[in-house]
């Protein structure tokens, strides 16, 4: 008779946060170079963006195309902006690169057996929606690109009859869905170092201007920092009582939403992959349980 698996359940929640992201992609890389994984992964926005590569389990991807395009106007620039209304190219930066450019590894991606979901808001009704994001073709990346979609930089990306922005305005660190999948044990990486608390939005009048016709989602606007510091709250607890485990920046890791530099990215990455070697024992352990 075979003997039941004992071996714990980890689910893995990764915050967005723009460029913030490499600090997460630098975290990643360690972890993957160390054979860790998990048996479901959440990401929102950046989150969601740089975790593609620990399903695909392809290591320096993501600061690899990042350093070679973030000074490249096709990528993302107030010139795309100005012309397409996305700050991120849609085209260039979510099919030309992960498709043709550097590609995602697709085969290994649909053999990894992890579950992989991202988080959007629908702009309709200011809520999270979570997508599964099985085979990480074109389609999963258009979720991906509405994961990402940063409101007023970004037009509202449509799939299937909804529009959709960006998830870290219904749900910036999924945490607490992560815990009501009911995995074993839960990680958290975050992209604001400890002590950190969000402000009101500076620019909540023009806010609810462009999106006037989107109460629901103003609304969310209106009270993501409320949530988002709630949630810092709870997670604050429960690692305390030792039901999770949280990897934070251990230095300020702020960039500019639209960095040309890429050192500067490096320098991120950097602190990432420093942060993940020197909490790596406790990780082990606490996976271990």
């Amino acid at each position: 008779m075979a003997q039941p698996d004992t071996t714990p359940t980890v689910g893995l929640a990764l915050e967005g946060g723009g460029y913030r992201g490499m600090y997460t992609a630098g975290v990643l890389d360690v972890w993957m170079e160390c054979g860790l994984t998990c048996d479901h992964m959440v990401g929102v926005s950046a989150g969601a963006a740089f975790g593609y590569n620990f399903k695909s389990r392809q290591i320096g991807r993501a600061i690899r195309y990042n350093k070679a395009y973030c000074a490249d106007k096709r990528y993302a620039s107030v010139t795309s902006w100005l012309r397409t209304g996305d700050m991120f190219n849609a085209e260039f930066a979510y099919h030309e690169v992960p498709i043709e450019r550097d590609p995602i590894d697709l085969e290994a991606y649909r053999a990894c057996p992890m579950r992989f979901t991202c988080v959007c808001t629908d702009l309709k009704t200011g809520r999270a929606v979570y997508h599964d994001l099985p085979y990480g073709d074109e389609h999963d990346i258009e979720w991906i690109r509405a994961s990402s979609a940063i409101p007023v930089a970004t037009r509202p990306v449509a799939i299937e009859g909804h529009k959709y922005l960006d998830g870290g305005v219904a749900d910036s660190i999924p945490s607490a869905w992560l815990f009501a999948q009911g995995y074993d044990r839960n990680v958290v990486v975050l992209t604001q170092p400890a002590g950190f608390a969000k402000q009101p939005n500076s620019v909540m009048p023009m806010l609810r201007r462009v999106y006037r016709h989107y109460p629901e989602f103003v609304a969310a606007l209106e009270h993501r920092h409320e949530v988002y510091n709630a949630t810092l709250d709870d997670l604050a607890r429960r690692e305390a009582a030792g039901e999770i485990f949280v990897v934070r920046p251990s230095e300020s890791v702020k960039v500019p939403s639209l960095c040309r530099e890429p050192d500067e990215l490096e320098r991120i990455y950097q602190i990432g992959r420093r942060d993940a070697e020197a909490t790596l024992p406790a990780l082990e352990a606490y996976l271990a349980g």
